[in-house]
């Protein structure tokens, strides 16, 4: 952001309707994002939420405590610029889906997946119209290519700003699949979530929690319940 400070040095954030969306204002001084693109964002929704991150900053600016102006400028800066590639990034997912590599054993292990992980897949094909199947191990086997192309199709239709978003929600599951049903309200995301980390919490049980592992667990959690959010202000 252009006008970026250490120590905060406006007294007023506002937020200012334009034609090609919503800008957020410093003192009257629109901001802008790092590589000096004005900070527009597409919702009224959204510009609230990132004129309340600036609004709350106290004498020293904490980036940390910024996250929905952090996605917004990955929005315009990294994935306006270079959209397809993006999208074609997270539509590779689709291909080597988390959902569809199933373990062997132990039988335990295998029935939760099967529940879990199954009943997203079918999700995916009543509602997404796509059937990908599930394969027993871990060597890669093709999908359907016509499937993977509706797919595809379905995340080039996204705009940037929804597409920052579900590059999040789809890499931190390791599934395209858990990333449509985050944005479609399939399930709360806190079972979403859980169902994506099937084989960690697995592996947890049985050979016990480890702190680190845990730690940082919590922050994938946060960023993916933030993608989610900035998704549903989109």
């Amino acid at each position: 952001m252009s006008e970026w400070k250490q120590k905060r040095f406006w007294k007023a954030v506002s937020v200012e309707p334009e034609e090609a969306g919503f800008a957020i204002a410093l003192d009257g001084r629109r901001v802008k994002t790092p590589a000096k693109t004005p900070l527009i964002v597409p919702t009224s929704a959204l510009a609230d939420a990132i004129a309340a991150e600036w609004d709350a900053q106290q004498d020293l600016v904490d980036p940390r405590a910024m996250p929905h102006t952090r996605s917004a400028n990955s929005a315009l800066d990294k994935v306006t610029p270079q959209f397809d590639e993006v999208a074609d990034l997270i539509a590779d997912y689709g291909d080597s889906d988390l959902l569809c590599y199933r373990a062997e054993s132990p039988e335990g292990l295998v029935a939760r997946q099967t529940e879990s992980w199954g009943a997203a897949l079918d999700w995916a094909a009543t509602t997404l119209e796509v059937r990908l199947l599930p394969r027993t191990g871990l060597l890669h086997a093709p999908q359907d290519a016509t499937a993977l192309q509706r797919l595809r199709a379905r995340v080039h239709a996204m705009s940037p700003f929804q597409l920052a978003a579900f590059h999040d929600l789809v890499g931190l599951t390791g599934s395209l699949v858990l990333g449509f049903a985050a944005t479609h309200n399939w399930r709360s995301l806190e079972e979403i979530w859980t169902i994506s980390r099937i084989d960690e919490h697995w592996q947890a049980e049985l050979w016990g929690a480890d702190e680190e592992a845990q730690a940082h667990e919590a922050l994938k959690r946060q960023a993916f319940l933030h993608a989610a959010a900035f998704y549903a202000l989109v």
